[in-house]
């Protein structure tokens, strides 16, 4: 696969893979099912707790979030709920639960999520949509590099990943739903609406 694979939108900054290169949902699932996503897997939960600490001090005693693509093990809404914080998950390939599409959420988490998104714009209306008034919405994402170096990015040789964010893509869909976005640390952004 080649850079001319890919779009990149003048708007957002958005780049994505040309869709007739992307894996069929069967070919999505048995490669996700190749991960060790194991929710007691140290390495695996060090990795999380980059956006699950930069997300729960800001949550208020209580807060209940959703997991929003939390692939074979949630290991996330695990973690969010031992420091306190009731969290369902969803996942659209291993836990599609539509009841957990029917409520609305303190705060919502997306952690190597968004790059696999078919529609993005869709999903985040949808995020908007779950999200409670002053609610966040944490999305952990491998952040698009420089053009020049997007050719040897190690990220997007995964073949479910599919588009890919930089920080000026983020303050778009910040701007585009009237939230507020921190970067606390690469690679990490939380919108707080």
């Amino acid at each position: 696969m080649n850079t001319s694979d890919y779009f990149l939108c003048s708007d957002c900054r958005l780049v994505w893979l040309d869709p007739v290169r992307w894996l069929s949902v069967a070919g999505e699932r048995e490669y996700y099912a190749s991960h060790r996503n194991d929710p007691g897997d140290a390495g695996y939960r060090a990795f999380l707790s980059r956006l699950s600490d930069a997300l729960w001090p800001r949550l208020s005693a209580g807060a209940r979030g959703l997991d929003y693509g939390c692939g074979p093990g949630p290991a996330l809404s695990r973690m969010l709920e031992e420091k306190g914080f009731p969290t369902r998950y969803y996942d659209p390939v291993f836990f599609p639960d539509q009841a957990a599409l029917t409520q609305h959420y303190d705060f919502i988490t997306c952690s190597e999520t968004a790059e696999h998104f078919r529609a993005p714009g869709l999903e985040f209306e949808r995020l908007s949509a779950l999200l409670r008034p002053g609610g966040w919405l944490g999305v952990m994402t491998g952040f698009r590099p420089a053009d020049a170096h997007f050719p040897r990015w190690h990220y997007r040789r995964d073949p479910t990943h599919i588009c890919f964010y930089s920080p000026d893509t983020l303050a778009w869909i910040a701007r585009r739903h009237g939230w507020r976005l921190e970067i606390p640390t690469q690679n990490i952004a939380l919108f707080h609406n």
